[in-house]
């Protein structure tokens, strides 16, 4: 069973073969390649490779599959005693990317 951790969008995710991700932003049309070069750890059938901090000659490959917007967080601030209220909301907006190989 071939995994990595990749490091995208100043995150960390482990990611397999068939898996689909939701990442920060990243631009490209919907059914496009798309590369992660920076690779942190790799295990596959010849063993377990740790990065100091990347693995040199490893990479994992996917596809886009959609551009959406992530569950709304909600920005609330108050002051007590002050009458000061403020209520805010944002939605990040993500990719989707389903990954093909980890190599």
């Amino acid at each position: 069973m071939a995994y990595a951790i990749i490091r995208t969008g100043g995150k960390q995710y482990r990611v397999e073969p068939g898996d689909v991700i939701r990442i920060e932003s990243l631009p490209g049309e919907v059914g496009t390649d798309i590369e992660f070069p920076e690779v942190l750890l790799r295990q596959n059938d010849a063993g377990l490779s740790v990065g100091a901090p990347l693995v040199s000659d490893a990479k994992v490959s996917g596809v886009i599959m959609s551009h959406e917007k992530d569950q709304k967080i909600l920005v609330f601030k108050k002051k007590r005693r002050k009458n000061y209220r403020r209520h805010q909301g944002h939605r990040q907006q993500v990719t989707a990317v389903r990954v093909v190989s980890v190599d």
